[in-house]
């Protein structure tokens, strides 16, 4: 079980406490996208840095990509100089509580090859632990530029899914709310329904009812079930843009079950051509 990617508020003020950690603040809310940003700044756990999703943990969109690509190595350097962190330090992410967001700062960093945490729980386990707040930008000096260098093994593409649909080597799990994966409710997207022959992992299975995950044990259990004793080296995690799809790479390491794959594009994507096949339904 991979236990030190996830950490507890009293952890997480420890290690604020001995200087060993940057905190990033992902808050993100798809329907108002100035919205994290402003309640960052209105209350955040104390010298967390801000990471907007959509310019810091993407790229801009063109006509053949998903909704958030992957920001190129670059860009995501300049991105966490900015925050003081420095090349080997613990970066330790959160958002609102479900992880949903932050989860995808925790993959880019390991997709970039560096040591990351979530906050269990996120803000609103801080906060309830009684843990303080502080409000404004908080004072921070940026840090050397670092030079990273991508994990490519770590994703694949639209063309390697469409090569190897129902093929017992590739498994695509959907963290996207069963309407969105059954195309019975698409508000984001053009197109309703699924990748041919996926799974369906709502993010929102990873957690208990306090907005923490559940236990490594119950994770891989759960994985088990779903994946009907198929290797879990197979998987492929797709969502709707690459964001909440991290959420069960990452409920997926917690539970031991190393070697997932990300689809950044995800349905976003993969719906931009036409020629690729759709499915709806369970």
């Amino acid at each position: 079980m991979n236990s030190n990617i996830l950490i507890s508020a009293t952890q997480l003020s420890d290690l604020i406490q001995a200087g060993k950690c940057t905190v990033v603040d992902c808050r993100f809310d798809f329907s108002d996208a100035l919205r994290g940003r402003a309640d960052w700044i209105s209350g955040h756990i104390p010298g967390a840095a801000y990471a907007d999703l959509d310019r810091d943990l993407a790229a801009p969109v063109d006509d053949h990509t998903g909704r958030h690509p992957l920001p190129d190595a670059d860009k995501f350097a300049r991105f966490l100089a900015s925050t003081g962190w420095s090349s080997g330090k613990l970066l330790v992410a959160y958002d609102g509580g479900s992880n949903a967001i932050s989860s995808r700062l925790w993959w880019l960093m390991r997709y970039f090859g560096q040591p990351s945490a979530l906050l269990d729980g996120g803000l609103a386990a801080w906060t309830a632990a009684g843990y303080p707040l502080e409000a404004g930008p908080p004072q921070q000096k940026p840090a050397q530029l670092e030079r990273l260098l991508p994990h490519q093994n770590m994703i694949v593409n639209s063309a390697d899914i469409l090569e190897n649909l129902r093929s017992p080597g590739l498994t695509v799990l959907d963290a996207r709310a069963v309407e969105r994966f059954t195309g019975e409710v698409e508000n984001l997207d053009t197109k309703a329904g699924h990748i041919p022959g996926a799974l369906n992992r709502p993010f929102g299975s990873n957690l208990d009812s306090k907005g923490c995950f559940r236990s490594p044990i119950e994770l891989r259990a759960q994985f088990d079930s779903l994946l009907g004793g198929e290797d879990f080296g197979h998987v492929v995690h797709s969502c709707g843009s690459g964001v909440t799809a991290c959420h069960n790479l990452f409920a997926m390491e917690l539970a031991g079950m190393h070697s997932t794959h990300l689809y950044p594009g995800s349905w976003s994507e993969w719906i931009r051509d036409d020629d690729r096949p759709v499915e709806t339904g369970n």
